[in-house]
């Protein structure tokens, strides 16, 4: 496999695994299989479903969602500024402290607007 080199290793890797995809997919078009009423309908623990799949969320939901994002993005830079931290010192404490003050902006914002309420 050397003699390929790592793009021609990648290429056969990629056809290899485009055969066993195509491989099984052939078989299970094959065994014919008739669903009954029962197994067609969306499984929701054992019970039909109450609502429709299509139905539409409350607003709030999508201000909820955004408002996780803020959290989970000031998660994803935490991490990797607490490592810049030690070499930087007072320099990276400012620059967070502005992060987070521009994220609590943002939830204080989000509570005055009642978004986190659920009632």
């Amino acid at each position: 496999m050397s003699l390929l080199g790592p793009l021609g290793v990648t290429l056969v890797v990629f056809v290899g695994a485009l055969v066993v995809v195509l491989i099984l997919w052939w078989l299970g078009d094959r065994s014919p299989r008739t669903l009954t009423a029962p197994e067609r309908a969306p499984f929701a623990g054992g019970l039909p479903p109450a609502v429709h799949a299509w139905s539409r969320y409350h607003a709030r939901y999508y201000v909820m969602a955004l408002v996780f994002l803020a959290f989970d993005m000031e998660m994803v830079y935490m991490y990797p500024w607490a490592v810049v931290f030690v070499r930087e010192g007072v320099v990276a404490m400012v620059e967070m402290a502005m992060f987070i003050t521009i994220l609590l902006i943002g939830v204080l914002y989000t509570w005055r607007e009642r978004a986190l309420e659920w009632a």
